[in-house]
């Protein structure tokens, strides 16, 4: 590493620095640049620790670890007083001690590690508002973490939970959980239907039109069909996401059936060395109603500038997503994930909702619990009515209207319940009147 190269001006208006280059010790020559480094991406190196004067980093805001080879998290992160969002994705973690992290910490990923326990200490992230834990070796979180009242989004899957604790599901904020590949799911009913199982070979794959974090979806067609019939295909990546297991997100897809406002599922592919879905090829007038949420935005969706939508087009989207939420809780399943960007819209306002990545099995929880489940999914479906309110233009009385029911939805709690049942006759009346 060449520290003459390393300027103040090379890290351009972020403030960012990155690089991977097989490190297998932290460059000291960061720290010429520690006086300026706001996002720090080492992923992709052979690091297992930091200095102990990493401290140095006073305004270090966003530090990414993903794809190294630690084993612990260093305790010097405590000492980042300015540290929000931590990323050890894909390491070896197998230790958290305690009081590892800042109490600036708003967002942790921790996905795909060796953690068996988490420390009494998390208790005290009292800021943080999103936690990836998918794809570890967790038996119970800490009862402290009943003062993480920040918390936003949590992602559980794919580790070895017997129980959900009830402090979880009640957590005030709470609006995007998904716990799928537990223990505790292990005993649900088996999905019913008819879909059919197809091997990958009788497909031909022509193009990649999408990518999420649980795989690509191609544009194909049967190999054997003579009109050459487009399809969607969706090949998931790997054993484990950052949702969990692509496994789990089949059989909660298959378990949900057919809405209309659902993507049709075709078929299955179960190969040996490759999981998938055959679906719907969507229509071109269809497209995407947001985009994911950016490191500064945390839990909440960004936008195209242009976008933009009337109030009873937007109370249309709404009534939609509603009543697709409203069938997959009457099959027992969540969705996790409920978002503009997982969701895809036409010039009439009609959607198609999709990508199940997060989704859970909730049948084998109990009722109390399956209950609150659909109170978190209603707190974040008033997240995705009051993303999309700046962008109606002109605010007349049906706005004010979809913004206290967004309202709401976001801050109903389980003694003043607001249900997915209540939200879809709530938004049939207001349909009625306008």
């Amino acid at each position: 590493m060449q520290s003459n190269l390393i300027t103040p001006e090379s890290l351009g208006s972020q403030k960012r620095f990155k690089l991977a280059d097989g490190l297998t010790e932290f460059p000291r020559e960061l720290f010429e640049l520690a006086d300026h480094i706001e996002i720090l991406d080492l992923g992709g190196n052979q690091l297992s620790d930091l200095p102990d004067d990493f401290y140095r980093f006073k305004h270090l805001k966003i530090l990414f670890l993903t794809d190294n080879l630690f084993e612990h998290i260093p305790p010097v992160l405590a000492q980042c007083e300015t540290l929000q969002m931590i990323a050890f994705k894909s390491n070896r973690v197998k230790t958290v001690p305690q009081n590892c992290f800042p109490l600036s910490t708003n967002w942790l990923i921790l996905t795909n590690n060796q953690i068996e326990t988490l420390p009494e200490s998390m208790g005290r992230l009292t800021k943080l508002k999103k936690l990836a834990l998918a794809g570890n070796r967790l038996s119970s979180l800490p009862e402290t973490m009943a003062d993480c009242g920040a918390l936003e989004l949590v992602r559980l899957s794919a580790n070895r939970l017997t129980s959900i604790p009830d402090w979880l599901v009640s957590l005030p904020k709470l609006a995007w959980l998904g716990f799928s590949g537990n223990p505790v799911c292990k005993a649900l009913d088996a999905p019913k239907n008819t879909i059919i199982n197809v091997p990958l070979d009788s497909l031909v794959l022509n193009h990649p039109i999408g990518e999420g974090a649980s795989g690509v979806i191609h544009h194909a067609h049967w190999r054997k069909s003579k009109n050459h019939e487009p399809v969607a295909v969706k090949l998931f990546k790997g054993d484990v996401t950052s949702d969990g297991y692509p496994r789990d997100e089949i059989e909660c897809c298959l378990k949900t059936g057919e809405h209309e406002n659902l993507i049709r599922v075709v078929a299955r592919i179960d190969d040996e060395k490759q999981l998938g879905l055959v679906m719907d090829l969507i229509s071109p007038d269809f497209k995407n109603l947001g985009l994911p949420p950016s490191l500064q935005s945390c839990t909440r969706d960004t936008f195209e500038p242009n976008t933009s939508l009337t109030s009873k087009t937007l109370l249309k989207i709404s009534l939609q997503m509603a009543g697709t939420l409203l069938h997959m809780h009457q099959q027992g399943v969540s969705h996790g994930d409920i978002y503009a960007h997982n969701t895809m819209y036409d010039s009439r306002g009609s959607i198609l909702f999709g990508d199940f990545g997060a989704a859970t099995n909730l049948n084998g929880l109990p009722v109390a619990q399956r209950h609150q489940m659909q109170l978190i999914e209603v707190r974040a479906f008033g997240c995705f009515i009051d993303d999309l309110l700046p962008f109606v233009k002109i605010q007349d009385d049906l706005f004010h209207e979809l913004a206290k029911i967004a309202n709401r939805a976001m801050r109903q709690t389980a003694l003043n319940p607001y249900d997915f049942t209540m939200v879809f006759n709530e938004l049939s009346a207001q349909q009625v009147v306008h």
